[in-house]
């Protein structure tokens, strides 16, 4: 196979959640540019003639939109149902919608943990497994799941983000046990510090941000469009004999 024919997504849809801003918006304009239909899931995406839906079609791909919060069962199931009937079938899917709440582990309350765990991990589990099932059943699937830094790490003042995060990365191996034979590809890729709203705090304080660059060999935060490149080759041929990996793309954060 030619290297232009392995990068390739003509032909595929691609499902990315969390796909209107920051990260998942350049993901979502990645895999179309490399030839791939577009199921866009967000909380806070306009019911039409969203950013991402513009910036699709003008790629010359096809975009359909849902409104979605994933820390709603209903709403999640609905959607997921939806899907299943009125579109295409998923060939790969971008588990990358998230949340983060800050707050010291002695004051980190109840709240704050169910709502984190219900996006960062009880929706990407069953985004995987009922996309996934139909990905077996076809022998062919891409299933990438947005990890972090704190898959490895502790972090401060974050612990319910860092035990979804931890606990993702464990789903990517456990997925991939199963399905790698199958011809489903599960990995996930983990984020350095990127210029993103979830990073908009750390980069407000002066003494934390500094710190954090002082650590990253690239010496800059990331960029969005840092991700077009790696998240082509997860979901293209180019990986088909990648599986249960975590990439990380850190500007050499994890190797210091």
């Amino acid at each position: 196979m030619s290297l232009s024919k392995l990068f390739s997504l003509e032909n595929k849809v691609a499902l990315v959640t969390g796909c209107d801003r920051g990260i998942g918006l350049a993901i979502a304009l990645a895999l179309a540019e490399a030839g791939a239909d577009i199921i866009g899931a967000s909380v806070t995406i306009e019911d039409k003639d969203s950013l991402v839906e513009r910036e699709v079609k003008a790629l010359g791909r096809n975009f359909v939109g849902y409104k979605v919060d994933m820390s709603d069962r209903t709403q999640l199931y609905a959607f997921i149902n939806d899907v299943k009937a009125n579109q295409a079938p998923v060939d790969i899917l971008i588990n990358n919608a998230g949340m983060i709440l800050r707050n010291p582990a002695a004051e980190h309350s109840d709240e704050y943990w169910d709502k984190v765990l219900s996006v960062n991990l009880d929706a990407q589990f069953i985004m995987a497994r009922e996309f996934g099932r139909d990905m077996v059943a076809r022998g062919f699937g891409k299933i990438i799941f947005t990890a972090s830094l704190l898959s490895f790490q502790g972090g401060v003042f974050v612990p319910g983000y860092a035990a979804s995060k931890g606990a993702v990365a464990s789903l990517v191996k456990a997925f991939s046990n199963e399905w790698a034979s199958k011809g489903v590809n599960v990995n996930a890729f983990a984020p350095g510090y990127i210029a993103t709203d979830n990073t908009a705090a750390l980069r407000a304080d002066a003494e934390r941000s500094k710190a954090i660059l002082d650590r990253i060999p690239a010496g800059r935060w990331g960029e969005p469009e840092d991700f077009k490149g790696p998240l082509v080759f997860l979901a293209s041929a180019a990986s088909n004999y990648v599986n249960g990996t975590i990439l990380t793309v850190d500007g050499g954060w994890m190797g210091r």
